[in-house]
């Protein structure tokens, strides 16, 4: 089973990919236990399918379960539900050295990070990440947080995980949707630092697309451990970890327009930010012009969103969509920081953007 190393000193842990994970987790996870017993949250389309599994092999393991059920979709990362999870786990009693199972996708391990890092003022977590999107992403690297009205994750924490159980065969239970969605994050790691890893993906992508198995825990796999190399050199986005941004400044925008609802997911964000981040780089003679061309091909063959009029219903014009984008996380004394490309493999963090080249290109986008 390939395991990825996440070096963080006393708050090192390791991302165990393989099959059958979930239903071993009582075995993983016993050597973490200080008494026998662990809170799960989980949301609906997820317990239908894992937490009865789950829930058998932590018993297996002589571990008891509480589990709490949210509702599905990316609305569910907002203050009512946090005050809801931390109100269950402070009832079920759960102690600093108890530990909070997150079972689901990106929004389930962000929301369940959140509130496991401000309970107690810091309680342990273990990711049990269901989604492509969530095990080649969001379940590594300590980041938890919730959306604002006014963007996305603005309220947060950072929270390293005790342990992540990347569970490829849960992989086989998502809607294609959702599978070539979280692929978005997938196609970021060979675009943003690894040109050999793209190419392979433009090999071996409809391949795993299809469902096979061992091409899935090989994309996770690599994915997990570039991710894990930047995390160790760069915590707390001081720097590099900025380049796991490629593609979201413009796609975090396009969720807040579209309400952080189902008309856009979050990889089809990311997928369709990361052409337009390879247009502008472009635009800019920073990449030559065949790269986004190349970049687009694979997304085509992919069968992905890539461009604004793939996603369903209107959106704001240009200028409304560089308020949203000043809103990002990413904003440094007032100015937007952007992940561009010299190439594909070859990304780099900027703030030396004209606004009017922006513009130009949200114009031409919303126009195409």
């Amino acid at each position: 089973m390939p395991d990825v190393h996440v070096p963080l000193g006393s708050r090192a842990y390791d991302v165990r990919i393989g099959q059958g994970l979930i239903a071993r987790a009582g075995e993983e996870i016993a050597p973490l236990l200080a008494r026998r017993r662990v809170a799960v949250v989980t949301e609906e389309n997820v317990a239908a399918l894992h937490l009865g599994p789950l829930r058998d092999g932590l018993e297996a393991a002589g571990i008891d379960c509480a589990s709490l059920v949210l509702p599905p979709g990316e609305g569910t990362k907002c203050w009512s539900q946090l005050e809801r999870v931390t109100e269950w786990l402070v009832a079920e009693r759960v102690e600093r050295r108890d530990v909070v199972l997150a079972l689901g996708g990106g929004v389930i391990g962000d929301l369940a990070g959140f509130a496991a890092a401000i309970l107690r003022r810091g309680v342990r977590l273990v990711q049990i990440p269901t989604s492509l999107l969530a095990q080649v992403d969001s379940s590594v690297g300590g980041k938890t947080g919730i959306n604002s009205p006014l963007g996305k994750n603005l309220i947060g924490a950072f929270h390293q995980p005790s342990l992540v159980l990347a569970d490829v065969d849960a992989l086989e239970t998502l809607p294609e949707r959702d599978f070539i969605a979280g692929y978005g994050e997938v196609v970021k790691y060979g675009l943003l630092g690894d040109e050999g890893f793209f190419g392979w993906l433009e090999e071996n992508g409809q391949a795993l697309a299809r469902g096979d198995g061992a091409a899935r825990a090989e994309a996770v796999r690599r994915s997990v451990q570039m991710k894990a190399d930047i995390v160790v050199r760069d915590e707390t986005e001081q720097g590099d970890r900025a380049l796991l941004n490629l593609g979201h400044t413009f796609g975090h925008a396009l969720e807040a327009a579209t309400g952080y609802s189902d008309r856009l997911l979050h990889g089809e964000g990311v997928a369709i930010g990361c052409a337009l981040a390879f247009d502008l780089s472009a635009r800019l003679n920073l990449c030559p012009q065949e790269e986004p061309s190349r970049v687009r091909a694979h997304l085509d063959r992919m069968g992905m969103r890539m461009r604004l009029s793939d996603i369903p219903g209107d959106l704001p014009d240009a200028e409304g969509l560089l308020a949203l984008m000043a809103q990002d996380k990413k904003v440094v004394d007032g100015r937007l920081r952007f992940i561009l490309a010299r190439g594909i493999g070859d990304a780099f963090v900027t703030s030396d953007v004209p606004p009017d080249a922006v513009r130009a290109l949200l114009e031409d986008a919303l126009a195409a």
